[in-house]
């Protein structure tokens, strides 16, 4: 078996959170849950605009596995074999964002969710902050080739009705992908009887950002709000669903690995401290998805939780294994990018964790308007989520 050794500054060159824009619309199956105010000749559909957490980064994989053989125990979608030789091509995931690294992938949540809608468009880019998403002429920015989100969505609703979008923003203006890599740095490059922990510097970095990441999450809605204005739909016309995000590992209690050795970091791919994770776990995720939630009735949107979504099927997750099966992890292990995959896909949901969000959004779309909770079901596949008002 070869092993996921997690080189401390390797790490820092080629774990960013991604970056990258384009759109790719897919066809549904007609229906529709919209109000009324939008042009009923049209053909409805559905966005998700955003970050990696509903670009679809990650869905190469469904489940983890330590060995970079073959097709990795069943888990590495983009494998195939030919002539008794394996390769890997994460286009058949990712599609053309494979090659700019948008990375939205074919089980994206807007993909596998069941929407009565004509058409799918996955807008969302892997790596983007705020300032992606607000129109061109409002401050907004390019990203990765493509032009702000915003004005994307323009160009959707100018030939649909829009009934449904979809929006994931926040962590990166929060330097998420930047907490993840001090706190394994600090992992990989400490002993356990003398533990470089990661919680207290990131807690206070997170606290002096969180203010202007949601006033950049405050003004994503208003430039949304304002599009779809300019194309002739009421607020009432279509729903607009603003989501938090999961936890991708368990509390320090919850890891089926010791915090002695290299198994967290070579086989799990889970290295951190047990007094990191129960912070990021207990603390961290309830902040962002608190203040995301704030945020998202302030300004008259929906929102749907995400915090605890992962309960059980976290990385390295004494109730989760490695490999495709029933009790696979949900997440995406940390790799630096050497051994399989893209290091940005790490701590990402992966194809499993990815489907199980669309089945709560595809719930919460039959629903009545309103904020809830997404959460899985024990001993349950991503098809069975139970999705609670809140």
């Amino acid at each position: 078996m070869r092993r996921i050794f997690l080189f401390p500054l390797i790490i820092l060159t080629v774990l960013a959170v991604s970056v990258s824009p384009a759109a790719a619309g897919k066809g549904g199956k007609g229906g529709g849950n919209g109000g009324g105010g939008g042009d009923n000749t049209l053909p409805t559909a559905a966005v998700s605009l955003g970050d990696s957490y509903i670009s679809g980064e990650g869905g190469r994989w469904s489940g983890n596995w330590a060995s970079s053989a073959g097709d990795r125990n069943g888990t590495d979608r983009a494998a195939y074999r030919k002539k008794g030789v394996w390769f890997y091509n994460a286009a058949r995931v990712y599609g053309a964002t494979d090659s700019n690294g948008c990375h939205r992938s074919d089980v994206a949540e807007i993909e596998t969710a069941a929407l009565a809608v004509d058409a799918r468009f996955n807008l969302a880019c892997s790596g983007a902050v705020a300032s992606n998403i607000y129109r061109a002429a409002n401050g907004g920015q390019w990203f990765k080739g493509e032009a702000p989100q915003a004005d994307q969505l323009a160009s959707v609703a100018s030939s649909h009705n829009v009934e449904l979008i979809v929006l994931s923003i926040g962590g990166n203006d929060l330097g998420f992908a930047s907490a993840i890599i001090d706190c394994a740095l600090g992992y990989n490059t400490s002993p356990s009887w003398w533990k470089n922990t990661c919680n207290a510097d990131q807690q206070a970095n997170i606290d002096a950002k969180m203010a202007g990441a949601m006033a950049g999450v405050g003004k994503s809605i208003d430039e949304i709000r304002a599009v779809m204005t300019a194309a002739g739909q009421a607020p009432d016309s279509y729903r607009l669903v603003v989501q938090s995000y999961p936890s991708p590992i368990p509390r320090g209690s919850e890891f089926r690995y010791s915090e002695s050795g290299w198994d967290r970091s070579n086989t799990g791919g889970c290295p951190f401290w047990n007094v990191d994770a129960t912070w990021a776990r207990d603390s961290l995720v309830p902040q962002i998805s608190s203040n995301i939630a704030g945020v998202a009735a302030a300004k008259g949107a929906e929102f749907l939780d995400l915090s605890n979504t992962f309960e059980g099927r976290e990385v390295c997750s004494t109730n989760a294994a490695q490999g495709s099966g029933a009790n696979a992890e949900w997440g995406r292990f940390l790799v630096t990018g050497l051994t399989q995959g893209e290091a940005q896909e790490s701590m990402h949901p992966n194809a499993l964790g990815q489907e199980a969000v669309g089945t709560c959004l595809g719930q919460m779309f039959s629903s009545a308007q309103g904020d809830y909770s997404c959460n899985n079901v024990a001993g349950q596949g991503p098809e069975v989520m139970s999705l609670s008002s809140i």
